[in-house]
């Protein structure tokens, strides 16, 4: 579970990545904004990868889920 997690994150950085890269033409970026944004996304990453030692694959699966779910309800919303 903790893998298949890691991947679906992976494809979502992937495709936000190819998404800013198709923008970063056509919009007027605050860099700012996005150089404390990616400095706190990437103290979150250490952060999960320490609390992952202390997450049981199970809990994790649950919790992945209701994300998953809640997620999707979002974008339909939307």
């Amino acid at each position: 579970m903790k893998k298949a997690v890691a991947t679906f994150l992976l494809i979502i950085a992937i495709k936000s990545i190819i998404g800013f890269l198709g923008d970063v033409q056509n919009l007027d970026i605050e860099w700012t904004f996005l150089l404390i944004f990616t400095t706190i996304s990437v103290v979150g990453i250490f952060i999960g990868i320490w609390l992952n030692k202390f997450f049981d694959g199970k809990k994790l699966k649950k919790a992945f889920g209701w994300f998953v779910l809640i997620m999707g309800i979002y974008i339909i919303y939307k």
